[in-house]
């Protein structure tokens, strides 16, 4: 018999236990069963008692939950074989049984037939049948919910006998789980031997959901809402896009991810996972022919027991139930008449690998199942096929603080670095990189130990820099050990170099030999013909891959990192002393070519037969330009000593006037090509992306005298870097430059990743700046703080921008005093913050006072009907104010009321706008009243608010009043 408990029943007398009506209510079916099977009940309205008369507890047989729920079972009940093959071994059928259950044709009639041995067998068959059901969750999962409803309690006589998994879809997910588990449990490292647990170090980063637009949706607050509906925004698409610049956390945020599902703490209902790194599929040949079940289950993780391929029917049948990560999209390399092979349809045909990738990511094959698709930003894909788009955006504050305390143990420790990231808002703003941070903190902490007073570098550390830290760590494993453990060691880079220079040179050989031919994957041929040896591999650079096919091939190796090998790339072509000179311009040349957009081959899901141009049509060149930047960090005048140990002085000369002088040109010809066009705050001119990598190595050489001409070539006097990507370390290089300006230069700096870091690295150009936008770039309070320590303090600025950021109240004080104080400021947007009515006092006052404000966009706070009365306080009379938003700000019509007699006493305002509030019917009357009052106020715009289309009607003579 099975317990139906927490539901007890008694007589109704003083003393009696009740089943009240929260239980009736939550357990429907057992009431229904109960009544189902004659046992006496009565049911009072009252509190629902069930009278059971004498009974101490309530037990329902199993044998008559079978037959009150045979419907549910039937049609949910989909694994035979594990019920039968228990029910066998437990000698509760016989072989003829099994047979006669065998023999009949469909899956509900096998139900069937079960249902009516089991029952035939008596009680405790029936009760082991659900046990059975109950023990092996992953293959009836269909069911769990039922069991749950039921409540069911499996008792203790039944608890001793043996389930056995044989259902070969649940015991194929326990081992993708096993398999996972172990491949995901521990983050890479320097040496191959070291091991680091993913939960001991795994931080979150900002990820922030974007729209089709590139708008955000807001920010994601866990994983599990990765794969959730929330911020869809387009139900047809198929893929889970997540983007992000080099390092910032895209493949560990997988592993995460894969990590969590393997130990069932993903908040999911998806059985099969299958993840997959895209560099795998540039290394099949072109001519490779695979079907679907062979990249699901040879390439990814293969069945044991499946005579009968239930699980690849399953997956067929249920694609929901899968999910697959492709981490790395950026990084296929493929010719260009793949992309002439017709689409895959049918999963079942053979195809090339990166015909079967596409197919899956458009929905050709295993539509409706989750796939989530990482790639550098810069990757565009059609947004057709895009379910949900995230951008990574690297540490917070609050996110490098607890990765500080996961990274160092010893409190002393964390205060050293702390206090060294806050003296350098430059290191503090690579840090927000989660790759360069644990580069620049297991650097700092591994050199720490090695040798005495080991500190950050206190100067402008560059990004070249950083990976020069790197190389000395895993160089130094070169090193003797000290003579004493009590004694450490005198640093002297060097010397660490020039002991590791083989080495080097053969890693820097091989990254730049694999980068020529396209490819992040080396076997041991090419190792080999480099110089590397087997004891040159543990230093870290490298790290092996695990076996893609399975049948023994010899072992294949990757850089640590994408961004590493851009660095030996460079290194290489630094210190090649047989190439001519010139040779290290190879790759600005490949990168200055035009391109063909790149993006994700919807051609293959629209049937398109155009061909790009380009050979390499996948191939985005980020890698090349981070190998630009890093021969610029090598060559400059800073590393000079360093790199003089490495080679010939006299070429390392020749190599550092050839780059200055081809940066020169370079400069002067992208500044003269650049498209001016007029604007209301003069000469303007919007860059692209290539300006940005023009910073950033003009900032890794180090160069004032490039940098001063790079200054004196912007003849514009408004620079627009909006949508351009920019992260808060750009800020520095930006900084390096404009810092060399003679004339005032507005900026335009809108819809990027610059953040508090990057506002404390512009500080100190402020000073030069008529126009500050840095709308939607995650800005905080201290940001303001710096911004109206220097906006005050130079009084130049005309136009300030920061809506779509987090600034609060405090922010809205010190904003208030930026507009009382600078009497050239004329326009100012704030709107989408966290301003309450006390901010929109402080800025309605300072408004207010101003005489030179004439736009002010105060759009998606919370002022409410205070703040409205504080503004209208502010409109009346205002001398200069002619446009104004407070949309969506939560005002009435009690709010609206001041507004409209505020109205009466205003000649200057032109346009209002105050959609999205509260106001009813009664609060646009009184705003219709006032402009009979105002004849010069040209439009109030009202719509989206409590108002019916019948009573919108009611205003139609009023023109300026506009409900559209």
């Amino acid at each position: 018999m099975t317990h139906i408990q927490n539901s007890t029943f008694t007589s109704s007398s003083c003393s009696s236990r009740r089943l009240r009506c929260g239980s009736t209510q939550r357990y429907p079916s057992l009431v229904n069963c109960l009544q189902h099977f004659g046992v006496e009940a009565v049911l009072r309205c009252d509190c629902c008692v069930i009278n059971m008369g004498q009974m101490e507890e309530a037990k329902v047989s199993c044998l008559s939950l079978l037959t009150y729920h045979r419907e549910l079972l039937v049609s949910r009940l989909r694994s035979i074989q594990c019920i039968l093959d228990n029910l066998l071994a437990c000698g509760f059928l016989c072989e003829e049984d099994v047979e006669i259950v065998q023999r009949t044709v469909t899956k509900t009639d096998q139900v069937r037939k079960i249902l009516e041995l089991v029952q035939c067998k008596g009680e405790e068959a029936c009760e082991y049948f659900l046990f059975i059901i109950y023990n092996v969750h992953d293959a009836y999962i269909h069911l769990q919910p039922w069991l749950k409803e039921i409540n069911y309690q499996p008792s203790k006589d039944v608890t001793v006998m043996k389930v056995v998994n044989t259902d070969p879809i649940s015991r194929y997910c326990e081992k993708l789980r096993h398999e996972m588990n172990r491949d995901t449990s521990f983050i890479m490292s320097y040496g191959q031997k070291e091991e680091t647990r993913l939960e001991d170090l795994y931080t979150d980063t900002v990820m922030e959901v974007l729209n089709n637009c590139n708008e955000s949706l807001g920010f994601l607050e866990s994983l599990d809402q990765l794969l959730g509906d929330n911020s869809v925004f387009n139900s047809q698409g198929e893929i889970i896009y997540v983007m992000g610049d080099a390092g910032v956390g895209k493949s560990i945020l997988l592993q995460k991810l894969q990590n969590l599902w393997s130990k069932k703490e993903l908040h999911t209902d998806t059985i099969f996972f299958f993840k997959f790194r895209c560099r795998m599929f540039s290394i099949f040949k072109d001519t490779d022919q695979i079907s679907l079940r062979d990249l699901l289950f040879k390439h990814n993780c293969y069945p044991d027991h499946d005579p009968d391929n239930e699980i690849f029917d399953y997956i067929l049948r249920f694609p929901e139930k899968v999910v697959f990560t492709f981490d790395g999209y950026d990084e296929i390399q493929e010719h260009v008449d793949l992309m002439n092979v017709p689409e895959v349809v049918s999963p079942e045909d053979k195809a090339n690998p990166l015909q079967l990738l596409i197919s899956l990511l458009c929905g050709k094959l295993l539509k409706g199942s989750k796939k989530v698709l990482t790639a550098r930003t810069g990757i565009e894909i059609q947004s057709t096929v895009i379910r949900k788009k995230v951008m990574l955006r690297g540490f917070s504050p609050a996110h490098l603080k607890i990765y500080i305390d996961l990274h160092f143990k010893e409190q002393e420790h964390r205060d050293l670095v702390s206090v060294q990231l806050n003296a350098s808002p430059y290191l503090c703003g690579l840090c927000s990189t989660p790759l360069f941070c644990w580069i620049v903190f297991k650097s700092f902490r591994h050199l720490h130990t090695m040798h005495d007073n080991f500190h950050l570098p206190d100067t402008c550390i560059t990004l070249t820099n950083i990976f020069l830290l790197l190389s000395e760590v895993f160089l130094s494993r070169l090193a003797s050990p000290a003579p004493s453990l009590l004694k450490k060691s005198t640093r002297c880079t060097s010397e660490t170099f020039t002991a590791g220079l083989r080495p080097l040179a053969a890693f820097a050989k091989l990254a730049l030999q694999s980068m020529e031919r396209g490819s992040f994957i080396c076997n041991q041929e090419e190792i080999s013909a480099c110089g590397l040896t087997e004891e040159d591999l543990p230093l870290g650079f490298l790290r092996p891959v695990h076996e893609i096919d399975g049948n023994g091939s010899p072992a294949t190796f990757e850089f640590l990192h994408i961004t590493l090998q851009s660095f030996l790339a460079a290194f290489a072509l630094v210190l090649d002393e047989q190439a001519a000179a010139s040779s290290i311009l190879k790759f600005f040349m490949e990168c200055s070519r035009k391109r063909q957009p790149f993006c994700l081959p919807v051609d293959f899901c629209i049937g398109s037969s155009s061909k790009p141009s380009e050979k390499k049509p996948f191939a985005p060149n980020e890698h090349l330009q981070f190998t630009n930047l890093f021969l610029c960090g090598l060559l400059s005048k800073t590393n000079t000593g360093l790199m003089g140990h490495l080679l010939s002085p006299i070429l390392l000369r020749k190599k550092q006037a050839l780059l200055k002088s081809y940066l020169s040109t370079s400069v002067k010809s992208h500044l003269h090509g650049l498209p001016h066009h007029s604007a209301s705050d003069g000469k303007a001119v919007h860059v692209l992306g290539n300006f940005l990598w023009m910073l950033r190595c003009i900032f890794e050489t180090g160069s004032k005298d490039i940098a001063q001409m790079t200054a004196k070539g912007i003849t514009a006097e408004f620079i627009k870097l909006g949508y351009c990507n920019v992260y808060s370390g750009d800020c520095t290089a930006l900084n390096f430059v404009l810092q060399h300006r003679k004339k005032l230069l507005g900026v335009d700096m809108d819809n990027n990743n610059i953040s508090d870091y990057g506002v404390m690295q512009l500080k100190p150009s402020f000073c030069k700046m008529t126009v500050v936008r840095l709308c939607v770039n995650h800005l905080s309070d201290s940001s303001i703080e710096i911004l109206a320590e220097e906006l005050r303090k130079h009084k130049v600025v005309k136009t300030l921008g920061l809506y779509n950021n987090h600034i609060t109240d405090a922010g809205a004080k010190l904003v208030a005093q930026i507009i009382e104080e600078c009497p050239k400021l004329r326009i100012v947007k704030i709107g989408n913050n966290k301003i309450t009515s006390v901010g929109g006092r402080y800025l309605a006052n300072a408004i207010q006072k101003s005489t030179s404000i004439f736009d002010v966009g105060m759009w998606g706070n919370s002022i409410g009907d205070k703040g409205a009365e504080e503004f209208a306080q502010a409109l009346r009379n205002h001398p200069s104010l002619t446009n104004l938003s407070l949309s969506a700000n939560g005002i009435t019509s009690n709010g609206g009321k001041c507004l409209a007699e505020a109205l009466k006493e205003n000649k200057v305002l032109r346009i209002f706008w105050l959609i999205s509030n509260q106001f009813t019917v009664d609060g646009i009357r009184h705003l219709a009243e006032a402009l009979t009052h105002n004849t010069e106020l040209k439009e109030i715009c009202a719509k989206g608010n409590q108002l019916s289309e019948e009573e919108e009607k009611e205003f139609q003579s009023e023109k300026r009043l506009r409900f559209n």
